[in-house]
């Protein structure tokens, strides 16, 4: 006997259910009426249909609540580091600024055993990379170090040194730390940048391609394991998708080199739709985004507290934002199902989308000389500030809703006398070898002329 709920219903195909929708319509057009273009140049249907053999299984096993430190002075990060573990943190994204800091020194007495750490370094030195990896040699814990010189330039306009001696140096990093069985990931790739600075998610995917194949066509006798850093927005079902596709693309770009290369992903919400105005809405905005870096497949995920955009590091917004994914994991149980987003139709047939336009763009760049190339052309700066100006077109419209700053806003808020950070993107003349993909949040502009009205 058939063991199926539905196999005594009759299967109805997309022609019929496109039929009767035709009919509901009572003339109007499906296409201007029910299907939606989106930024990516997807066009979103009001229904989908899976078929099985064409199915996108994730393998991906959990995700951690990382917290992330900048490590100044060793006993305050110590103490810093401690509290987090004690609250609840099960991963560490520690970013250091300088070689004369002592990492044995920031974790000392810290109890490292099963513990994954990121690091970010502002710098690049192969005798400190050395002396971490002995450092770590008998202790039980994951490192990822995130190095990306391609990632430095394009954020700063400027390589540590310049690109010869940059490449040198990432080289003889490689080889020193090749065999240490702490490092899970070397080379990081930054694509939260390309979404902050208000690239789409096309974009985000293929440039984050096309600079890690930058990386494999210099390291082609290197095993480079590699971690994505990627910021999630609100666009819910998309982000969950663009997760989801970056494993699918990494796979076909190490499969055309024949190689292993193992693929882990770090996400932390965007800054971009983050507000100054009605910012408890910022809590709101991350516990979506928190949720899609989950169903989406991350395998550690940083919080951004809601102040983040106008209030100094405080322990109270921290531990509001730690608790946000601790109950998501231990109230919510969004730890209890692997790969929760296999077989949804939507969220497959978005994953192949972007995938498909994705590597077309990909295969442009590569065309045109790769992603170093275009970067330096400033190519990719201008792509991607024709979609942040697009983004900012519809925001002031208000196609693009931020609740509480361009819709629904409350006049009686008021700011100016909360600001302890600047909160908009500070201009610093320097020379720089190119020009720098710049972060903005989407309503700075608007909150210029609310923050003046205030003053006057």
């Amino acid at each position: 006997m058939q063991n199926s709920l539905f196999s005594d219903f009759d299967e109805i195909t997309a022609k019929q259910w496109k039929q009767k929708i035709q009919y509901e319509l009572e003339g109007e057009d499906y296409n201007q009426r029910l299907v939606h273009k989106t930024a990516e140049d997807i066009n979103i249907k009001p229904f989908y249909q899976g078929v099985k053999e064409d199915a996108i299984t994730m393998l991906h096993q959990g995700w951690k609540i990382t917290e992330k430190i900048y490590v100044k002075n060793p006993s305050a990060s110590r103490a810093t580091i401690l509290k987090a573990i004690e609250n609840g943190a099960e991963s560490l994204y520690l970013i250091v600024p300088s070689k004369d800091i002592s990492i044995e020194e920031v974790l000392h007495q810290v109890p490292l055993a099963g513990l994954e750490i990121d690091f970010e370094f502002e710098f690049l030195s192969v005798d400190f990379i050395e002396a971490l990896i002995s450092f770590f040699s008998d202790k039980k814990v994951k490192l990822h170090l995130n190095l990306d010189i391609i990632g430095r330039l394009a954020r700063e306009g400027n390589w540590f040194d310049n690109q010869k001696n940059d490449f040198e140096q990432l080289s003889l990093i490689l080889k020193r730390i090749q065999g240490s069985s702490q490092v899970q990931s070397s080379i990081g790739i930054d694509i939260s940048l390309y979404q902050n600075a208000g690239g789409t998610m096309v974009q985000q995917l293929a440039y984050g391609l096309s600079h890690a194949n930058e990386y494999l066509n210099y390291f082609r006798d290197a095993a480079l394991h590699v971690s994505f850093h990627n910021s999630v927005s609100g666009n819910y079902f998309f982000e969950i998708a663009k997760l989801r596709a970056i494993r699918v693309l990494w796979e076909n770009l190490i499969s055309a080199y024949q190689i292993s290369a193992e693929l882990s992903i770090h996400s932390t919400p965007s800054k971009r739709n983050k507000t100054l105005y009605d910012y408890n809405l910022n809590m709101l905005r991350t516990t979506t985004e928190y949720m899609s870096a989950i169903l989406g497949g991350s395998d550690r995920i940083s919080f951004l507290p809601y102040d983040a955009v106008y209030h100094k590091d405080n322990e109270f917004s921290r531990r509001i934002a730690r608790n946000q994914l601790l109950i998501l994991k231990h109230e919510s149980y969004f730890d209890t199902v692997n790969n929760p987003a296999d077989g949804t139709y939507y969220i497959e047939e978005l994953c192949r989308e972007l995938c498909q336009k994705a590597f077309k763009l990909f295969k442009q760049l590569e065309k045109g000389g790769g992603f170093l190339s275009q970067l330096k052309s400033h190519q990719i700066q201008k792509k991607i500030k024709e979609s942040a100006s697009k983004e900012n077109a519809s925001f002031k419209k208000k196609s693009t809703v931020l609740v509480g700053t361009n819709f629904y806003e409350n006049p009686q808020d008021k700011m100016s006398e909360d600001l302890e950070l600047y909160p908009f993107v500070k201009t610093n003349s320097r020379k720089t070898l190119i020009e720098p993909i710049i972060e903005r949040r989407l309503s700075e502009q608007l909150e210029k002329q609310r923050l003046k009205t205030e003053i006057l």
